[in-house]
């Protein structure tokens, strides 16, 4: 997909997000343009109740299951995190603030927000073997990390109600990597 159609597709899609009334909250690739330049993606995230998913027949649901669905809004590929899961709708209900695209407010996941998804999607990412997404996930992770410095601890201990012990300890020895990182990035400079 271009990235005019892109654009435009997305902007019809809140568009009708708004005219449904549909809580729903931006996240994934296009939320981090929120907050990181340059950062490419040919869907969309968001976090929504399976309920409202059913209020809009516009989206083609391909495939779903407890936590996930995905499917096509003309041609854009949306992925769509359901709050049955606890974390995605923390993150919906205590993570997320106005942003704004194509000329358009909408809830878009905070920084902490895409963090804890991000983090609580690597465990998961690694035993699948998918290198790509997994270090596209950490560059996500290493850059919000730096640009911000968010505090890392709350969001660890808000993991540890959603991870089980081996994977929260992955979480953070991956965290730990991030931050030396960061720390030689910040010694060369």
């Amino acid at each position: 997909m271009e990235t005019d159609n892109l654009i435009q597709t997305v902007a019809r899609l809140f568009k009708l997000l708004d005219e449904r009334k549909i809580d729903y909250v931006l996240v994934g690739g296009i939320a981090m343009l929120q907050y990181i330049e340059g950062r490419n993606t040919e869907d969309i995230d968001l976090i929504m109740a399976l309920s409202s998913v059913k209020r809009l027949p516009e989206i083609k649901i391909g495939e779903q299951d407890e936590n996930f669905a995905s499917g096509k809004f003309n041609d854009l590929q949306i992925d769509i995190l359901l709050t049955h899961n606890p974390l995605f709708e923390k993150v919906r209900a205590g993570y997320s603030a106005q942003g704004h695209f194509a000329e358009q407010d909408i809830p878009c996941a905070t920084v902490e927000g895409l963090l804890l998804l991000k983090l609580y999607a690597l465990p998961s990412l690694y035993r699948q073997g998918n290198f790509t997404r997994v270090s596209l996930y950490e560059n996500d992770i290493a850059t919000l990390m730096h640009e911000y410095q968010p505090k890392i601890e709350p969001l660890l201990k808000e993991l540890a109600h959603h991870l089980n012990e081996s994977d929260l300890k992955s979480v953070r020895e991956i965290v730990n990597e991030i931050k030396e990182r960061i720390e030689r990035f910040d010694k060369g400079k």
